[in-house]
C-alpha cells in the first residue's frame, strides 16, 4: 500500500512539475506556430514569405503577451497532424476545425467561432446545388484541397460526386469562376469571404450548414498549464474587443 502511494505521489509530482510550453516559450522568447498559409481570411503566406490573416494577427498578439517573437512553421492540411506531433510547434493556428480525430492527439483551446460546411458555387447554379442529394451525383464536379476536413466531408457525404483534389487551395476559387469545376465544399466563413472577392460565386445557405463545426487553436496534448494560459489570453482578447477588432479590420481591408 505504501509503495502504491509513493508511486502515485511521484506520478502527480512529475505531472505538476513537468515543464510546460508556457515556460519554454517565455525562456526561449520564441512562439512556434504551425499554419498552412492558404486559408483566407485566417492565414495566408505572401510571395515574399510573410504571413497575414486573422489568426496570424492573433498569433502575434499571443507572442507579445509572452514577450516572444513568432516563428512560423509552414504546414499543409494533409500534414498538419503529423507535423504537429513532431513537437516542433507550440500551437497550430489558422482556421482549424475541431474534429474528434484531432482531439485524439491534441488539446484545443476554447472555441473561437461556430462554423460549418456549405457549398460554394457559381451564382448561376445556386438553385442546382442546395442539398447533399443534388451534389452527390456522378456528373457534379467537385474540387477540394488535399487533406483537411473539406476532403473528409466529401468522402463521407458525397462519394458519388466527381472529386478532384488540389495542392493549391487559393487557386480553387478562380477555377470555379472559370467553370472548370461546379462545387467546392468549405466552411461558411471561407465561402462568405471568397464570395465577396469573387462576385460570380455564391455561398449556399451559410447560416444553415450541412455539417456543424467549430474553430479553435490546436495545442500539445496533456499540457494543462499551456492550455489554461492560451484560454485566458483568448478570453481577454474577446472580452476587450481585441479579437473582434482584428476580424473587422482584416475583413474590411482585404
Amino acid at each position: 500500500m505504501k509503495k502504491l502511494l509513493a508511486i502515485t505521489l511521484a506520478f502527480f509530482a512529475g505531472a505538476v512539475f513537468a515543464e510546460s510550453r508556457l515556460d519554454t516559450v517565455m525562456q526561449k522568447k520564441v512562439l512556434a506556430v504551425c499554419t498552412t498559409g492558404d486559408y483566407k481570411p485566417y492565414t495566408f503566406v505572401n510571395s515574399d514569405g510573410t504571413f497575414e490573416g486573422i489568426d496570424i494577427a492573433m498569433a502575434k498578439s499571443l507572442a507579445k503577451s509572452l514577450g516572444a517573437e513568432v516563428k512560423w512553421v509552414k504546414t499543409t492540411w494533409k500534414t498538419l497532424t503529423p507535423d504537429f506531433l513532431t513537437g516542433e510547434c507550440d500551437i497550430a493556428m489558422g482556421g482549424i476545425s475541431v474534429i474528434l480525430e484531432r482531439q485524439k492527439i491534441a488539446f484545443f483551446s476554447n472555441t473561437l467561432d461556430i462554423d460549418g460546411k456549405i457549398p460554394l458555387v457559381r451564382c448561376e447554379n445556386k438553385d442546382k446545388y442546395q442539398t447533399i442529394e443534388q451534389i452527390n451525383q456522378p456528373h457534379v464536379t467537385l474540387i477540394e484541397p488535399k487533406g483537411g476536413t473539406n476532403e473528409a466531408f466529401v468522402h463521407k457525404y458525397l462519394p458519388k460526386a466527381n472529386l478532384t483534389l488540389s495542392d493549391d487551395n487559393m487557386a480553387i476559387f478562380q477555377q470555379l469562376v472559370d467553370k472548370k469545376y461546379e462545387v467546392m465544399i468549405t466552411d461558411s466563413s471561407e465561402a462568405l469571404y471568397q464570395q465577396k472577392r469573387h462576385p460570380e460565386l455564391c455561398a449556399i445557405n451559410p447560416t444553415t450548414p450541412m455539417q456543424y463545426g467549430e474553430k479553435a487553436y490546436m495545442l500539445p496534448k496533456g499540457d494543462i498549464i499551456w492550455k489554461q494560459y492560451v484560454d485566458q489570453w483568448l478570453h481577454l482578447a474577446k472580452a476587450t474587443g481585441e479579437y473582434q477588432a482584428v476580424i473587422d479590420q482584416w475583413l474590411a481591408s482585404h
